[in-house]
């Protein structure tokens, strides 16, 4: 069997991850089916599946990348960027997450493996909030895991809202969040 590169092997497997981000967008989690994801991919099952070991694997690896980029958001330029990447994102895209939300509710394993998404990151948000706490730039009477909460339940809120086409004026929406979360 010939050996391929890391490259080509990364390569088609951001291939395989692209197209089904489109097809999940298009055609929602439960009607992604494996036919539409080799007719967006441009692959066969055994190539789609050979990178991910089934349908939630490949949606899952998604999120994991939408949870990175906003975290990283979030830590190189602030809560602002994450509201302002969430309200850019595809309406038909971030819609799916209504569908998993749905499935997590009923599905405990899931739940707890979408819980620890990236946790590596989940520590250096908590301690970015924590550092802005000591600074006084975030109120103290509430533990940073409150206020992260808070902030997460806000995204949650936009994911969904948005999902819909609701578009919000950021910075008045923006000023809400500082008047809750800041110095008290």
């Amino acid at each position: 069997m010939p050996k391929v590169s890391a490259a080509h092997v990364e390569t088609r497997r951001r291939q395989v991850l692209d197209g089904a981000r489109r097809a999940f967008a298009r055609y929602g989690y439960e009607g992604a089916t494996v036919a539409r994801l080799e007719e967006e991919t441009g692959l066969s099952r055994g190539a789609i599946f050979n990178y991910f070991e089934n349908k939630w694997a490949l949606f899952y690896a998604l999120a994991q990348e939408d949870h990175q980029r906003a975290g990283e958001l979030w830590l190189d330029r602030g809560f602002t960027a994450v509201v302002q990447w969430v309200l850019e994102q595809s309406p038909d895209w971030i819609g799916v997450y209504l569908e998993i939300h749905r499935m997590l509710r009923t599905n405990p394993e899931l739940r707890a493996q979408w819980e620890t998404r990236n946790p590596e990151l989940d520590e250096r948000l908590r301690a970015r909030l924590v550092e802005q706490q000591q600074r006084g730039e975030l109120r103290r009477d509430v533990s940073a895991d409150e206020i992260g909460r808070f902030m997460g339940l806000l995204i949650d809120g936009l994911v969904l809202n948005a999902s819909v086409g609701q578009s919000y004026e950021v910075d008045a929406l923006l000023k809400l969040v500082i008047g809750a979360i800041g110095p008290q």
